[in-house]
């Protein structure tokens, strides 16, 4: 069943990004553009309520679980309309995605610029992992929802956190490709195609948490940490 997970969502992710490798990567937390002239306030109020809408569905995820949870239930805490639930995430599970992208982008953003930057490359991906593991760790029922959600995420937030993992996933080759340049990995590697050995590796390691054979804490050590050294032997030159 991890297996067919694991396919699944990077085939999502590889769709995703197909459709954009026209133009750079998407970047972890997308800028918000800038209203056109005259039309400032209405888009100041979108704003305003998708995040209304943000806070109130990861404060009901927090307190009643996200099975205990309904668009009903996240209309009355943000004090709008059911319908205007809709108009910014298609159903709960992209809810979900909605709230989880967020605090996934902050964490990938804060452990990339606090990366140690003269290590290996080895302690460089358990650098960044912990981080997120970490921040799986601060509500583990919410997380393991958006674990088992994700690889099937369809909705408009959904398409987001496609494009937020592809982005992830080269920031990633791109650290391959200085451990290239430091002469750590072999010239023949594809960065990105090692990207996505380690992603797999990662989501592997978070499904082993999600099926309850190990604690997140096993999950990350020595479950993902030494399944990326002996991808890390596997890349050296």
């Amino acid at each position: 069943m991890a297996r067919k997970q694991i396919a699944w969502t990077m085939s999502k992710v590889s769709a995703g990004g197909a459709k954009r490798r026209k133009g750079p990567a998407s970047p972890a937390t997308p800028t918000p553009a800038t209203p056109a002239p005259g039309r400032g306030g209405r888009a100041q109020q979108k704003l305003d309520t998708r995040r209304r809408i943000r806070d109130a569905a990861w404060a009901l995820f927090t307190e009643l679980g996200y099975d205990g949870t309904t668009t009903k239930a996240v209309a009355e805490r943000a004090e709008v309309a059911t319908g205007t639930v809709f108009v910014h995430a298609r159903d709960k599970a992209d809810l979900l995605m909605l709230v989880m992208h967020d605090r996934i982008a902050t964490t990938v953003d804060a452990a990339f610029e606090a990366l140690p930057r003269k290590e290996p490359l080895l302690p460089q991906l358990l650098h960044v992992f912990q981080r997120l593991f970490a921040m799986y760790g601060e509500q583990p029922l919410v997380s393991q929802a958006f674990v088992k959600a994700f690889p099937g995420a369809s909705g408009p937030n959904g398409e987001r956190m496609n494009a937020l993992t592809f982005a992830f996933l080269h920031r990633i080759a791109a650290l391959v490709r200085d451990a290239q340049a430091r002469g750590e990995v072999g010239r023949d590697i594809d960065p990105l195609a090692a990207a996505h050995n380690v992603f797999a590796l990662y989501f592997a390691a978070l499904l082993s948490w999600l099926s309850g054979f190990v604690t997140l804490g096993v999950a990350l050590d020595p479950v993902l940490k030494n399944a990326l050294a002996l991808q890390h032997r596997g890349l050296r030159a």
